[in-house]
């Protein structure tokens, strides 16, 4: 490989939520809560940033911007940005959109609580499929507004599809408003199919819905896979918005930005003028955004079969170690979503548990996916293999400790 995926980089000392912020965002819990691991010695397996070096194109663009001396107030008057974006989504996806369309945000987090508070009265509701990330839920509960859960279904394979009777029941519900669709999924890993995105879009159609698409793992897939925005399938509804960036993409997420694509010119105008940050973005962030875009392709082909290699090398352990753990190969994300339930069923708490006992940082349950995760554990792979085994390692270890002592 001509990049370097094997280098481990400390990230200590660098306000880094994955280091530093563990204890909040996991535990709900401050200082006070120890652990028998020093800080330092957790693996960390946990929130979904990767472990390598962000491109170098991306930095050197970042240093000339810096170059330029002056940081005043930003924002995006040119079309470079809108012309490096739209050549990665028609290269990559067959896909175009009119630059008119084209907002911004510094999440797309941030872009939910601004879309839901502007489409969802404080008496209708939203809709996302569950598992799910968990700040789908938080955004209804900033906004005041119900959401509904329609429960994917799960395989025995660990494989997951969508209920479409029941999320058509939902869907006609006449106080819904709003569809949050995860695509690629966000924990299990789907990409959804051409005819699956087909069917979720004559409903949300039927029924007159508002559907936002985030599609932040959108490139994060394995090798050979193509990615088909539901800006393909529905090419003409109004009132779907696309949710993509390259944050997630090339390990950039703190630098806060994200392309926020609104059909709907109403909406686009009244998402603009309650847009908290008057329409400014930060200046680096758009240089280093631009630069992965124009530059980092064949950075991305190597990591997509890095990851490949991961998720492969832990689906082997765990069939060799854990027979009784159950996990499918996600088609995207580098997330691997694995169902540990049978191997230790006595115990509900698995973030505590394995922090506690194995020293390893993970995600998973009902408390951080919104529901149907009970049982499950999400596990971060974009990071180097040699630290990935010592997770794994850790993992197996506790639990064959823990049953042994029973």
């Amino acid at each position: 490989m001509k990049y370097n995926f094997d280098e481990i980089i400390d990230r200590r000392n660098t306000n880094a939520l994955n280091t530093d912020g563990f204890r909040g965002y996991i535990f709900h819990a401050g200082p006070e809560k120890v652990f028998p691991f020093k800080d330092e010695e957790f693996v960390r397996m946990w929130v979904a940033d990767m472990e390598f070096a962000t491109p170098q194109p991306i930095r050197d663009a970042m240093k000339e911007r810096i170059d330029k001396q002056i940081f005043g107030y930003s924002a995006v008057f040119t079309d470079d940005y809108y012309n490096a974006f739209s050549a990665w989504c028609k290269d990559k996806y067959d896909w175009s959109f009119l630059k008119e369309e084209l907002v911004f945000s510094p999440g797309i987090i941030p872009a939910l609580y601004q879309l839901a508070e502007i489409l969802v009265a404080k008496d209708e509701k939203m809709l996302t499929f569950t598992p799910a990330y968990g700040y789908f839920l938080h955004t209804a509960e900033y906004n005041n507004v119900e959401l509904v859960h329609s429960d994917l279904r799960i395989a025995e394979d660990g494989s997951f599809s969508i209920d479409f009777e029941d999320f058509e029941r939902k869907c006609a519900d006449t106080k819904m408003k709003l569809v949050v669709l995860c695509n690629p999924h966000n924990p299990s890993g789907r990409m959804w199919t051409a005819e699956e995105l087909g069917k979720i879009a004559a409903i949300v159609e039927k029924y007159n819905l508002w559907l936002i698409s985030d599609e932040i793992h959108c490139d994060l897939i394995r090798c050979g896979k193509v990615h088909i925005p539901m800006g393909k399938i529905m090419p003409d509804y109004p009132k779907l918005i696309t949710c993509m960036s390259a944050s997630k993409t090339f390990n950039m997420a703190g630098l806060m930005m994200s392309d926020i694509i609104i059909r709907d010119e109403a909406t686009r105008r009244e998402f603009c003028e309650r847009d908290k940050t008057v329409g400014f973005v930060n200046p680096l962030s758009v240089a280093a955004h631009q630069a992965a875009y124009e530059h980092c392709g064949p950075w991305l082909e190597e990591l997509k079969a890095y990851l490949d290699d991961n998720f492969a090398y832990v689906k082997s352990f765990l069939s060799e170690y854990l027979p009784e753990a159950v996990m499918a190969i996600p088609e995207a994300t580098y997330l691997a979503w694995v169902n540990i339930g049978r191997c230790i069923p006595d115990i509900e708490d698995h973030c505590d548990f394995f922090a506690n006992k194995a020293g390893v940082l993970l995600e998973g349950g009902n408390g951080l996916f919104v529901g149907n995760a009970e049982g499950y554990i999400r596990l971060n792979l974009a990071m180097p293999r040699s630290i990935i085994q010592t997770g794994m390692e850790r993992i197996r270890d506790s639990i064959y400790a823990h049953n042994a002592s029973k």
